[in-house]
């Protein structure tokens, strides 16, 4: 039965010291942990979020990719939508108490806003149960809490994600948001298939994928009320949408996905998880021009593509033929292959000693087959693959890190028999500053992380066009 009035005290997070740590110190070690091995790879204005909500152990390192999107970001309120998962109702609800206690701290609602939304519809409502037990929202608060200046909260779990609750809801968050005329986030809390075998689980995931990264939310729900896909939150991942878009936001985008086998190793029955942005999308400029035409970039990125497709086959290394001027001179580059937003693969040739084309072909093969951090890439991930290629400029010795600029330069430390590459767009997905750029570098090279003081040690940047 739903309360009209809001309750005075906090709600506590029941599921601290199970799903994620009870205790201050071990939960903001380990999702610093968790940040500091994510990847920025969107550029613009986060205005949505798509997360997973299974403990952290196994969701954290995904839900990361997200969060670190929006780290030292300011928004006035952030809107987290679940799926009920212990109580039935038609419509949604919207916590009124006053905020949340986590193991970091207090957070309070916006309970202006949380009343705005509910007066919408007779279908969104205050519904204490919904709340008492479900993790889908709680687990989100303690992330926020971490990347995030200052912000109000509201907290909406949904008990029906048919397309009308997902409208209705979308309408009277957007109606609420620009009356209150306050820059916000909106969170969506969702984890994919269940317990199928990581191929099935895959095959269904990458459906949910793909109307992601389309930014189409008919398409989703379409999918997922034919069982072709499966999200346990696809509702809040569907109003998102439609919210995100009214509010401005152009481009979807899956940021990474993972499955409980990448962290347990028992791949016969999975749990899937996505992490994904939606944005009003602002290129940053990584790296330098050099002149390469799109033509050319294209047909550099096709040599990468059919080297790696050849290689991975087994079959005879492909000829390539009418090769532009350009591409005939002399680079040294890097080939980059991701999948699925995580490094897959990255081998280069540094020194610019024989034509562009056909040292691009054979660092994509070998970035596909010899890097010695990753096995072989297999036959079936090539459809997933994505590919980028860093053309480099000559490398110029470091005497004043002061020269160093973050976005424009990768760098290349020496010392002894060691040594160690990072290109230019490393320090921009990581959210490095010089010195953090320093130290991952003296990494790289398996130097301590301030080798880089030492006398004895070379320094040098360059610069690359990245694409």
């Amino acid at each position: 039965m739903a309360q009209n009035c809001e309750a005075k005290e906090y709600r506590e997070s029941i599921h601290a010291g199970t799903w994620y740590p009870g205790e201050k110190a071990e939960l903001e070690k380990m999702i610093q942990t968790f940040l500091k091995n994510a990847r920025v790879n969107a550029q613009g204005k986060i205005i949505g979020l798509v997360c997973p909500h299974a403990g952290y152990i196994y969701s954290g390192p995904v839900a990361a990719f997200s969060y670190k999107l929006i780290k030292n970001q300011e928004y006035d309120n952030v809107i987290v939508i679940g799926p009920s998962h212990h109580y039935s109702f038609y419509g949604a609800s919207v916590d009124i108490m006053a905020g949340r206690i986590t193991p970091l701290g207090k957070i309070d609602y916006d309970l202006e806003l949380a009343r705005n939304i509910i007066k919408e519809n007779e279908n969104i409502r205050y519904l204490p149960a919904a709340h008492q037990q479900e993790h889908s929202t709680e687990i989100q608060i303690p992330f926020l809490q971490t990347v995030l200046k200052k912000f109000k909260l509201v907290e909406i779990v949904m008990g029906s994600q048919d397309y009308a609750t997902c409208e209705l809801l979308s309408k009277a968050i957007l109606k609420a948001v620009k009356e209150n005329n306050k820059k916000v986030l909106i969170v969506a809390s969702s984890d994919l298939s269940h317990y199928h075998p990581q191929k099935i689980a895959e095959k269904l995931d990458n459906l949910v994928a793909d109307a992601v990264n389309k930014y189409d939310a008919e398409l989703l729900f379409k999918r997922l009320r034919e069982d072709s896909c499966e999200a346990c939150g696809g509702g809040p991942i569907i109003t998102t949408m439609l919210v995100t878009k009214k509010l401005g936001a152009d481009k979807g985008k899956v940021l990474t996905y993972a499955t409980s086998g990448d962290i347990s190793g028992d791949y016969s029955q999975v749990v899937g998880y996505l992490a994904g942005a939606f944005y009003k999308e602002e290129k940053m400029n990584v790296g330098v021009e050099l002149g390469l035409s799109a033509e050319e970039k294209k047909l550099l990125k096709e040599i990468a593509r059919k080297s790696i497709e050849a290689a991975v086959k087994g079959k005879p290394r492909p000829v390539f033929k009418d090769i532009p001027k350009k591409l005939q001179e002399h680079y040294g580059v890097f080939v980059t292959i991701n999948r699925r937003g995580q490094l897959r693969g990255c081998i280069g040739h540094i020194i610019g000693d024989q034509p562009l084309y056909i040292s691009c072909a054979r660092m994509a093969e070998a970035a596909a087959l010899e890097d010695p951090r990753f096995p072989p890439i297999t036959e079936k991930e090539l459809p997933e693959l994505e590919i980028e290629i860093s053309v480099l400029t000559p490398l110029q010795r470091v005497y004043d890190f002061n020269e160093i600029k973050i976005g424009r330069d990768g760098l290349l430390i020496r010392k002894g028999l060691y040594s160690g590459l990072l290109l230019p767009q490393v320090a921009v997905e990581y959210g490095w500053n010089v010195q953090e750029f320093l130290e991952h570098t003296c990494h790289k090279a398996g130097l301590p992380s301030d080798a880089y003081k030492s006398k004895e040690a070379e320094i040098y940047k360059f610069s690359a066009e990245v694409f």
